[in-house]
């Protein structure tokens, strides 16, 4: 079994975001970039498969800048076999929307023929939670959303997932998409000497024009600002006055 998972680069989870100060977009210089949580997540799961015996290959895959090579390294020294690099943009500040990232994504699967794609529910840069299910809807495959266990069987998967009243579980037939939810597992760290054996996995370089997609942008970002400052709470000295106050101020009530 042959398993593709795609990664994003973006700003690093720990850093607080800023937004640059004519309102154009987000502030990128010097900003410690690494891969997606999510599909940090993707990748881990993918391993463990391969490491369980249930797969053989562990392809990752990720379509944005040149600099995108440095989060397919972090991916190989994880435990993924081989890497392929899609350049779609040379504008770090360009975000390649979901639907053109499904269609690359369909072409690489039409070429590599894996058995599954394990992605990331959602990029943390834009929350946008499409790329997955475009996938699945292009491909014409079975999908499951938001898994926090997936167990492989003869030629099918059963995903456990989260959703809004709990958790559900489904039985979808193979090939299929699933779509990481942060519960499915906890990341390993690369080691230094599976790091350095990193370097020396293939990484193939392409472009969109090499599966014949469009990545020009369809939406446009008209202006980005700060969340509004969250005013100061206050104290009540009893129920009463709690239930006054949301009622006449807060008019929750």
């Amino acid at each position: 079994m042959k398993i593709l998972v795609p990664v994003k680069r973006v700003i690093d989870y720990n850093v607080k975001v800023r937004v640059k100060s004519d309102g154009s977009g987000v502030d990128l210089a010097n900003v410690k970039m690494s891969m997606n949580p999510f599909d940090e997540i993707a990748v881990e799961e993918a391993i463990r498969l391969k490491e369980a015996g249930k797969a053989d290959e562990v392809i990752a895959v990720s379509i944005g800048v040149a600099k995108a090579q440095e989060t397919l390294r972090t991916a190989l020294a994880m435990g993924a076999d081989r890497a392929i690099l899609v350049t779609a943009s040379d504008d770090v500040h360009q975000d390649v929307e979901p639907l053109a990232v499904a269609k690359i994504l369909k072409a690489i699967v039409d070429e590599e023929k894996p058995d599954l794609v394990i992605c990331g529910k959602q990029a943390i840069d834009n929350d946008l939670n499409a790329t997955g299910q475009m996938l699945a809807a292009l491909l014409g495959w079975s999908q499951a959303t938001f898994a926090n266990n997936v167990e492989l069987g003869d030629g099918d998967a059963t995903v456990t997932r989260e959703v809004d009243g709990g958790l559900q579980t489904v039985k979808v037939k193979l090939p299929a998409i699933v779509t990481t939810d942060l519960r499915l597992n906890e990341p390993r760290y690369a080691s230094l000497p599976n790091i350095m054996k990193a370097k020396k996995k293939p990484l193939d370089q392409k472009t969109p024009e090499d599966y014949g997609v469009d990545v020009a942008p369809r939406l446009k970002v008209v202006k980005t600002v700060e969340p509004a400052e969250r005013k100061a709470g206050i104290t009540v000295a009893s129920v009463d006055e709690l239930l006054d106050k949301l009622k006449n101020e807060a008019g929750v009530l």
